[in-house]
């Protein structure tokens, strides 16, 4: 595991495979606050890596081995920012920004925010509509707001859903204690307002005129019917905004959520176990759609 400082934050990530012929630079950002190991995610870059490409891999702030930050617009619009310093410090840019659920929400805001740094942008399941986002916006903020109003920044420090980084990061648990109690609880009200499914934006944090005049060359995958999280309409939406967007079938069935979600609850699998499969369509896309 290799660490990086980027604003003043110790950073987790590993660069897989070197560049050969017309090889390209490649980020790759799961969902969820699930860090770089989670499966599914190395194995997409190491066969991208396969075919002569350079993919970096990270846990974003607040997941994984990285530092946790509370500062932002937004949880996905500091992870963007963060994501662009970290390409630029490695000097992988331009690079196609990819990613996944939560992923594909940072992946858009890094091309928005930084489109010097992304020669293109790929997207799937891409989280959208009124039940997805507010469950999300409760998900990601409910639980360390209440928690915050209830005891205090210990309290916090201790919920399951910080234990991992407070784990594979032991400084994390101070930097939760050095926290000002109601500066927390603001800066969570703020980023749990972002998911508000109301006003002109498709994604969370993304106007619809940023999306409209984003000329960044992208690929969405189009989500499945049966997929409440990530509808099917907000990926066709967002295809149409983005002018030089393509959206494309994903390489596997409709109910390949569902069925991840499944797995992941009985213990016989992940959600990202099939990304992998992106590849032959992720690099086919970019031949074509990419100038070099």
């Amino acid at each position: 595991m290799a660490m990086a400082t980027v604003d003043g934050m110790s950073i987790a990530y590993e660069v897989i495979g070197e560049r050969t012929g017309n090889g390209r630079f490649w980020s790759i950002t799961p969902g969820g606050r699930f860090s770089k190991d989670t499966a599914g995610v190395r194995e997409l870059a190491q066969a991208l890596a396969a075919e002569g490409h350079q993919a970096l891999i990270w846990d974003r702030p607040n997941c994984g081995e990285s530092d946790v930050r509370f500062t932002g617009s937004s949880e996905s619009a500091m992870q963007a920012d963060i994501l662009a310093g970290l390409l630029t410090q490695l000097n992988m840019t331009p690079a196609v920004i990819a990613g996944g659920s939560g992923g594909s929400r940072v992946s858009l805001l890094t091309a928005t925010r930084h489109p010097e740094v992304a020669e293109g942008l790929a997207m799937w399941w891409i989280s959208g509509g009124t039940y997805c986002l507010m469950s999300l916006g409760v998900h990601y903020c409910g639980g360390s707001i209440q928690t915050a109003w209830t005891g205090g920044m210990e309290a916090v420090a201790a919920l399951p859903e910080w234990a991992e980084v407070i784990e594979r990061n032991p400084g994390n648990r101070q930097r939760f204690l050095d926290q000002n109690r109601d500066e927390f609880i603001e800066t969570f009200d703020r980023w749990m307002l972002t998911y508000c499914p109301c006003g002109d934006e498709l994604v969370p944090g993304v106007p619809d005129g940023e999306a409209r005049g984003l000329q960044t060359p992208t690929l969405v995958f189009r989500s499945g019917v049966s997929d409440a999280h990530h509808t099917r309409k907000t990926s066709e939406d967002l295809a149409s905004l983005i002018p030089n967007a393509t959206l494309v079938e994903p390489p596997w069935p409709d109910t390949e959520w569902n069925d991840r979600g499944k797995e992941r609850e009985a213990g016989t699998g992940g959600l990202f176990d099939n990304w992998p499969a992106l590849a032959p369509t992720l690099m086919e896309w970019a031949t074509v759609s990419i100038p070099k």
